[in-house]
């Protein structure tokens, strides 16, 4: 009998997490698995367009009670799955008017059932210059300083996820030009290299 595995990855803009995940579904697929990658924002975003929102920048500025509905419906849906993996692409918080959301509340983490966390992270000083460097997105300014604080909220927020759950949490670094280290990383931290 084969173990689903659902894992949720997080990362905040500009540690090239996008990038490690869709390394780690190609590996995992070579290896014979059923992957199934699903990015919570876009499963959110499909709900809010119903809605009227219309980009993911959008979305990020939308009132926490859109923004805990859509959650709530892209949840729902994740953790109906059973792929040998599932990989959940999201991020441990969202940036608010009123403060830090978390990404992950009570109710998500009860609909999905995430058997790992992963965090991917890279040095404050990459995730700058990546960020400076992608013109795909409306970014808000940032500082080296502001970077650092969103990472000690990042790990804070998915400690917090991991004592809920009792599912382990691993922090992964992506160092440029490392992409197939780290995917390989992901794959050691949740059990399935051989």
């Amino acid at each position: 009998m084969v173990e689903h595995k659902k894992v949720i990855i997080v990362g905040i803009p500009g540690v090239g997490k996008s990038t490690v995940v869709t390394k780690v579904v190609e590996i995992l697929k070579e290896k014979n698995k059923t992957v199934s990658m699903k990015s919570f924002g876009t499963v959110m975003l499909e709900q809010a367009n119903k809605n009227g929102i219309h980009d993911r920048d959008e979305l990020r500025k939308a009132p926490v009670e859109i923004q805990q509905k859509l959650q709530t419906l892209a949840a729902k849906s994740i953790g109906q799955m059973n792929d040998d993996v599932v990989i959940i692409d999201t991020h441990a918080f969202i940036s608010t008017k009123e403060g830090f959301y978390p990404g992950l509340p009570k109710n998500v983490l009860e609909q999905i059932h995430p058997t790992n966390f992963i965090a991917i992270s890279a040095r404050p000083e990459e995730i700058y210059n990546r960020r400076m460097e992608d013109k795909t997105r409306s970014r808000d300014i940032i500082s080296i300083e502001s970077i650092k604080k969103e990472l000690s909220v990042q790990d804070a927020m998915l400690s917090s996820c991991s004592v809920f759950t009792g599912a382990p949490m691993k922090v992964i670094l992506n160092s440029e030009g490392k992409i197939e280290e780290a995917a390989k990383s992901v794959i050691h931290a949740i059990g399935l290299w051989n």
